[in-house]
């Protein structure tokens, strides 16, 4: 499929409740260890988590799997505990490699005392790019579901 513009590609937006509160599920995605113990797709695992999480404080790590090592990175641009994460999104490989995009995650109380949690993805460079994304963000929600799971 050929890239469209960046400014045609839709966000992709993604809402998820877990069984936890929002200061467990923020927590689950601000502290480097506990990161390191779920983020990523089914059958990729990070490494080498490093987080600065401050309002201009950069976050990298490598996603592992059979075929390789993929790094990532970015720097927050909001951070406001336990109520919303903004950051910036840049992968250091393949046919994205360099692209700034940007991805926002509000964390809502739920009334029965779990999180709803809403991801947006935006800035993405093409529809493939935005397909495979909601492929790989749809795992790692779920990786992180059984993480926190009571």
């Amino acid at each position: 499929m050929a890239n469209a513009d960046a400014a045609t590609v839709p966000a992709l937006q993604l809402t998820r409740r877990f069984a936890a509160p929002r200061e467990t599920v923020f927590r689950a995605w601000t502290d480097p260890n506990e990161l390191a113990q779920w983020f990523g797709p089914k059958d990729i695992e990070a490494r080498d988590v490093k987080i600065d999480l401050r309002s201009g404080g950069s976050y990298s790590l490598n996603m592992h799997d059979t075929d390789g090592i993929y790094p990532l990175s970015g720097v927050y641009r909001e951070v406001t505990p336990p109520e919303r994460l903004v950051f910036t999104w840049v992968w250091g490989h393949g046919d994205i490699e360099g692209i700034e995009m940007l991805v926002t995650l509000d964390f809502q109380e739920a009334r029965d005392g779990g999180t709803l949690l809403t991801l947006t993805h935006e800035r993405l460079p093409s529809q493939n790019a935005r397909d495979r994304h909601e492929e790989g963000w749809t795992s790692t929600l779920d990786c992180l579901e059984a993480h926190i799971a009571p």
